[in-house]
């Protein structure tokens, strides 16, 4: 399967933004009017957020970039391409067993690389094919979830580094007014206003990740039962021609003259993949 291609543009992304904020000249009173008369000023928004602000933006950008990536690969189309399932099928069952195998480690995807690790132990038997596809899903599976598993990070990170930013917040405003004697009500207002921005960016980015996270952990337990039935489907022409053929090498009625050749020949006659694999068991 892909690899994926989210690192590739995470970083230019967190690093633009980030010297783009910075590089802004730092005005207290602009960030002292977060709320206008036309709304939210964002850019106050931002500044009042400080340091803390900037990461969780930045695992905003992260998290945009995840989960276009997961939707571009944890998709039907991606993990098990209906032409590849075709024609790795009609390969398998005319024979040409390295022809399916090539084709399927050619088109990466999760049904091809199960087929294909399937398809490497034809020599040793149908239980071993079908134990080699079973660790190849599990595989598979298990590097999807760990994919995913940064979108849970960035939602439980988020929202804690938001708590601690609103907590130092909370710290800075009522240091401020420790030496005067009697501070007003109303002089807290500003302070305690900046020192909650923190916490409301981290539940911002931390409610998209967990949702997605939970989507698209769904959306892998769906799509790897669908991909490996499918992979199971591609495999039972072999299948069958592997049982037919420790059938007839065990009942000695198909073969009444003991001649190897003349099983194989009557094999030959049901199916042509059992010569196929035979030729596989032969050392190159």
């Amino acid at each position: 399967m892909e690899r994926p291609t989210s690192r590739r543009f995470v970083t230019p992304l967190v690093c633009g933004l980030l010297v783009l904020l910075f590089a802004a000249p730092a005005d207290a009173a602009e960030a002292a009017n977060i709320l206008t008369e036309d709304g939210v000023d964002i850019r106050a928004l931002l500044r009042a957020g400080g340091i803390i602000g900037y990461v969780i933006l930045a695992l905003s950008v992260a998290m945009v970039a995840l989960i276009v990536e997961h939707l571009l690969s944890i998709r039907r189309s991606s993990m098990m391409p209906l032409r590849l399932i075709e024609e790795s099928h009609q390969l398998i069952t005319s024979g040409q067993l390295q022809n399916a195998e090539q084709l399927c480690r050619q088109q990466s995807s999760f049904v091809g690389y199960v087929v294909a690790a399937g398809l490497q132990e034809v020599s040793l038997g149908y239980p071993a094919v079908e134990k080699a596809m079973e660790d190849a899903a599990t595989e598979q599976s298990a590097r999807l979830f760990r994919k995913i598993e940064y979108l849970s990070v960035i939602g439980t990170l988020a929202p804690m580094l938001g708590l601690m930013g609103t907590v130092w917040g909370m710290i800075q405003a009522f240091g401020e007014f420790s030496a005067k004697a009697n501070p007003q009500v109303a002089e807290f207002a500003p302070g305690i206003s900046h020192a909650l921005v923190t916490t409301l960016m981290g539940l911002c980015v931390a409610v998209p990740a967990l949702g997605a996270f939970a989507l698209f952990r769904n959306r892998i337990d769906e799509m790897v039962a669908e991909s490996s039935l499918a992979a199971e489907h591609v495999m039972s022409p072999l299948k069958r021609a592997l049982i037919e053929r420790k059938k007839t090498s065990r009942d000695p009625r198909s073969n009444p003259s003991g001649s190897p050749s003349t099983a194989g020949a009557s094999s030959g006659e049901r199916t042509a993949i059992p010569p196929v694999a035979i030729e596989r068991e032969r050392p190159s």
